[in-house]
């Protein structure tokens, strides 16, 4: 991923996979894909696209970037007739727009986390394609090692290991605050390390009110704590709002800038193309928030989805996505984890990939998909990306109030 999901193709013609035919001059209507990937993920789908085979239609793909949900709407001929959608919680909201999905592959949208986002009465209307681990921090060993820190096993460490750095001289975080879900990720992990009761009612509310819940106060309060320090943030906050979530990985593999970064497992190509040093690449996961207690684990992904009405090339080619050796190009060339399946990967993703199937892990989904425009660009992003400019760099003083404004800004969006 060379460039973030927001649409960065406005100029741009639809992608069309090689060696197919377009759906004009009465020849066979093309399969139109909607995608939110852009630079490295776009590619290495293609890669998937050509591991297929030779199809019976034609496949167009068409980058959408954050603004993939104008893919429903509706129907015209321009339509896609897939979504690879990354917010697997707006199926809960477009499920009459969409058609079911086959029955010999729908086992796959009804286990663990993907049942309650992806069946609505009986019906799936989604499969999983593409999983992420939002708890995982890329860091260089070498700058913990010259430091004398090791990766921190509870949040406290966590924070005595930036002051450790910080005094060394080394700028402990890099932030793509310019991506808001890289803010929303940072937060989701610290509400469900403290308090995974309220995060599972919030990610189940019909109509959520964070605002009503102490805890979600607490969370912030506490990544104001590390956003707050001085010299904790590459760039300060200046930089960090233009950053964008590969910027960030640039910015501590490639610049060396900034000893780690809160990354997803996508982060991979990213970090092996840009690292000035391929074997200084390490990776910890987010620690828990007190010791002895369950580390957080925050889950996201790309489900397929079929809007309707859908035609059988269409359903042919999620069946064909389905399949689990499909995806294996895209394993090659690193940053894509699959359900269930532990093996194929990196070192690092291997075990990120047995993190999301051992029992008792502390599972959750991406809470922000699952707030609906609450957890949106102009809901719990804009507020975090607020509370970043009223904490960043200004110390713990700051944090309080930034709080209380944090708090009373969500509870206007939710009475909106």
């Amino acid at each position: 991923m060379l460039s973030s999901r927001r649409t960065f193709l406005a100029a741009a013609a639809t992608l069309v996979l090689t060696g197919c035919s377009s759906d004009v001059l009465g020849l066979r209507r093309a399969v139109r894909v909607a995608v939110s990937w852009s630079g490295e993920e776009l590619r290495a789908f293609h890669k998937v696209l050509d591991g297929l085979g030779a199809l019976g239609y034609p496949v167009e793909v068409v980058p959408l970037g954050d603004d993939i949900s104008t893919a429903f709407g509706a129907p015209s001929a321009r339509k896609p007739d897939v979504v690879m959608l990354p917010q697997p919680g707006l199926v809960r909201q477009h499920w009459k727009e969409l058609a079911p999905i086959p029955d010999d592959i729908a086992g796959s949208g009804q286990v663990r986390l993907w049942r309650d986002l992806l069946v609505q009465n009986g019906t799936t209307y989604g499969v999983p394609f593409k999983t992420a681990h939002k708890s995982a921090v890329w860091y260089r060993p070498s700058v913990f090692r010259q430091a004398g820190v090791q990766p921190p096993r509870h949040w406290a460490e966590w924070l005595s290991v930036n002051r450790t750095l910080a005094a060394a001289g080394v700028t402990p975080l890099a932030l793509g605050a310019g991506d808001g879900w890289v803010l929303t990720d940072f937060l989701e992990n610290i509400l469900l390390g403290i308090a995974p009761t309220v995060y599972a009612g919030l990610a189940t509310a019909e109509h959520p009110r964070p605002s009503q819940q102490p805890q979600f106060a607490a969370a912030l309060r506490l990544l104001g704590t590390m956003w707050s320090a001085p010299g904790a943030l590459a760039g300060g906050v200046k930089e960090s709002l233009v950053q964008q979530f590969p910027d960030a990985l640039v910015e501590v593999f490639g610049h060396r800038r900034a000893a780690m970064v809160l990354a997803s497992d996508f982060a991979e190509p990213v970090v092996r193309s840009f690292a000035a040093d391929p074997d200084d690449i390490g990776l910890f996961t987010f620690p828990a928030m007190s010791p002895g207690a369950p580390a957080p684990v925050v889950v996201g992904g790309d489900v397929m989805v079929l809007t309707a009405p859908i035609s059988d090339d269409a359903r042919d080619l999620v069946r064909r996505l389905a399949q689990p050796t499909a995806v294996d190009p895209w394993i090659a060339e690193g940053g894509f984890l699959v359900d269930g399946r532990t093996s194929g990967y990196s070192p690092e993703l291997t075990r990120l990939a047995e993190q999301l199937t051992r029992p008792g892990e502390q599972l959750q989904f991406d809470l922000s998909d699952l707030l609906g425009p609450l957890g949106g660009i102009n809901g719990l992003w804009r507020v975090l990306t607020d509370f970043l400019v009223a904490v960043g760099g200004h110390g713990a003083d700051a944090v309080p109030a930034a709080v209380g404004t944090a708090m009373d800004d969500l509870r206007k969006l939710e009475a909106s």
